[in-house]
This record gives structure tokens, sequence and C-alpha cells, in this order.
């Protein structure tokens, strides 16, 4: 576990001084829709128009380290009633993708572990299920999207692998750890390049788990290196090494921090969309930032006594500058952290907006540094 210096401690407690009002308030006016972008500083329902939507996990997850640190009932009876209504999308089930992990790791199995809610096991363990269920045997990788995607993967099913090996433990039951472990090592081998850096998507062959192209994603080309892309590579091979003990994926993990250290470093700490895109027009993302500090605490967590530092201070430095120049304090306007970006190649209003995930990774990385035996994922 890292030791937080008393400087950083004190940091951290000033800032949750500030995220304490901010979510009370933010609470009061959202209440149980389920946000994605703040339009004006105020948030829509995004389950309103998707129940299936990837991100409808994230505004739960912040009322639970609400929770954990106030205690406090309207964080519980409002993250348990966004949790109900997740039901919709268990028992619509056809709309759901990978990202199972995303939405019910941050609701229903937070609410078991923090409250020991039998309903929310029973959610939790139907949603690694239906992780499990896109496990490609003879690929041996869980596929990502529906429809006419059978064999595509991308990078960010590292961070839904988790509820595999919760599920693994609380049903004393190997499946799902096996075929999280398998799916990771064939991320290692076709989405993480010898340098640290990732594809966002690869295509590989139903039938047999062959390489068959890898396409840009939301970076700026094929070979390119999307920020956020990287950011889950990051966090979640380290979250692998964490549940699995396996230093392959410690490695991984590792290499890949050293690769987005190294690029972020280049523009002051603050990322752009991609890593590999041309430096004008100037186009960042702060939640690509606040994925990868939490990654690196976690990373550091794990790391030995001559690489702990590295990733413990490369996040801070994230953090701070982040915090220092792209947070918004006023109680009166939705979310935290501005200019999130969705993709590099722009979307009508997913551009240098605030983004709900970007907001739950700042949180949940203020949330370690002042509490680092609390594990989210």
């Amino acid at each position: 576990m890292i030791k937080v210096s008393e400087e950083d401690r004190h940091w951290a407690e000033q800032i949750w001084t500030k995220i304490t009002p901010k979510m009370a308030a933010q609470r009061e006016r959202v209440g149980t829709k389920v946000p994605y972008i703040a339009v004006d500083g105020r948030y829509d329902d995004k389950m309103a128009a998707n129940v299936y939507w990837w991100t409808n996990g994230f505004w739960p997850g912040i009322l639970w380290l609400m929770y954990h640190d106030t205690k406090e009932a309207m964080y519980h009876d409002t993250a348990r009633a966004i949790e109900e209504r997740l039901d919709a999308a268990l028992s619509g089930y056809e709309g759901l993708h990978h990202d199972v992990g995303f939405m019910w790791t941050l609701s229903a199995r937070l609410d078991f572990q923090l409250t020991g809610n039998p309903l929310s096991r029973v959610r939790s363990l139907h949603a690694a299920n239906l992780l499990a269920g896109r496990y490609n045997p003879r690929g041996r990788f869980i596929r990502s999207w529906n429809r006419n995607y059978t064999g595509w993967v991308i990078i960010d099913c590292m961070m839904n692998l988790p509820l595999l090996y919760w599920a693994s433990e609380q049903l004393a039951d190997p499946r799902f750890r096996y075929i999280a472990i398998e799916h990771a090592d064939t991320a290692l081998k076709h989405l993480v390049r010898d340098d640290g850096s990732c594809n966002h998507i690869i295509v590989l062959d139903p039938e047999n788990g062959n390489l068959l192209e890898a396409p840009a994603g939301q970076g700026y080309a094929p070979g390119s290196s999307w920020s956020r892309g990287q950011s889950w590579a990051l966090y979640g091979f380290a979250l692998t090494w964490l549940h699995t003990g396996e230093e392959r994926f410690g490695a991984a993990a590792k290499r890949i921090a050293h690769y987005v250290i190294a690029a972020i470093s280049r523009h002051g700490f603050v990322p752009p969309v991609d890593y590999r895109a041309p430096d004008e027009p100037v186009k960042i993302d702060t939640s690509a930032g606040m994925i990868a500090a939490t990654g690196l605490l976690c990373l550091a967590d794990q790391a030995g006594d001559t690489e702990k530092n590295l990733y413990y201070d490369a996040a801070l430095k994230l953090l701070k500058t982040l915090e220092r120049d792209y947070c918004d304090w006023d109680t009166t306007r939705d979310s935290i952290v501005q200019k999130g970006s969705a993709q590099y190649h722009e979307l009508p209003g997913e551009m240098g907006v605030p983004l709900i995930y970007g907001d739950y990774f700042f949180l949940e990385a203020i949330h370690r540094l002042l509490h680092p035996e609390f594990q989210v994922w």
C-alpha cells in the first residue's frame, strides 16, 4: 500500500472539502437522473434515452464513494434507486455490451460491498454471467460489441474484468477468473505494443483468434495512441495484476505507465486526446488524465520500492495540474472536471465538455489518497 505524504494528504483533504458541498448540491439537483455530459452547467438523464449506455454506472459510483465517506442516507438512497432503474437493462438484455463491468461494479457491487444488500449481490452476479457469456473460447477473448462486431475487442474491456474476478471469489468458481485471464492475455498480445502504446480496437477472426486488423477507433488514426485508451490499459492491467498476482500483467502495466508518463510530460501533464496526433489543432481530454492518475496510484500500491515513487509522483502531478486548471467548484453548476473529449474526431457536443467519468475517476483518486485501504475494483 502506498504511503501518502503529509503534504499530499493535506492537499487531498482540502480537495475533499470542495467535493463535499459540490456533490451535495449536485445530488439535490440531479437525484436519480443518470448523467453523461453537462451542458451549460446542467446534467440531463442519459438513462431515459438509453438504459444500456456504458457510462450509466458512474453517477451511482460517485454516490457510493460519497456514502462511504459521509454515511449520509441521501447518497445511499439515491444510489440504490439508480441501481433499481438499471434493472431495466438487465431484463432488456439485448442492448448490453461488454460494459456491464463499468455499469454494475460501480452500482450494485459497490452497494453489496458497503451494505451487504443481497439483491445487489444477485444483480452483480447476473452482470458477471452476462460478461462471461460474451467469451469466445476459440479466440480466447470477450467480444466488445453486438450486431456484426463478432470479433471486435477494445482496450476498454480491461476495466470490466474485475467484475469477473469478484464473481469467481463469490462463487468459489474459477471459470470467471479463467475467462478474465485469457482475455487479458489476448489483449496483451494484440492490443499492447512493445513500446507500451496501445491499439484501441482489434478485429480478431472469431473462429481462431487470429488478428485481422487494428482500426483507429476513437484515436487519431490506425497506429496512433488514443490517450483514454492508454489510461484504460494502464489501470486495467494494474487491476488484473492485483487480482491475479501474475507478473506478466504487472510488467504490462508498468510498460504502459512508462509510455504514458513520458508522453503526458511532453504536454505539461494535460493529456491530448491522442499522444501521436499532430500538435495542431490542440485537443485535450482531462478524463484520460484522471483515469491515468487513478491507475498510477493502483500501480504504485503494488510496485517495488524503486518504482513506487515514479508512479505515485506522476499521479499526484496529474491530479494537481488538472485540479488547478480544469475544475469548476461552483456549487450551482453540475460537474467538476471540465474539457473532456469522447474521441479525437469530433462528435457534436462531445469535445471539450464535462464527462461524468472524468468526475468519477477524479473522486476515486482523491478517495484513494484519503482511504488507501478501500478497493473499488
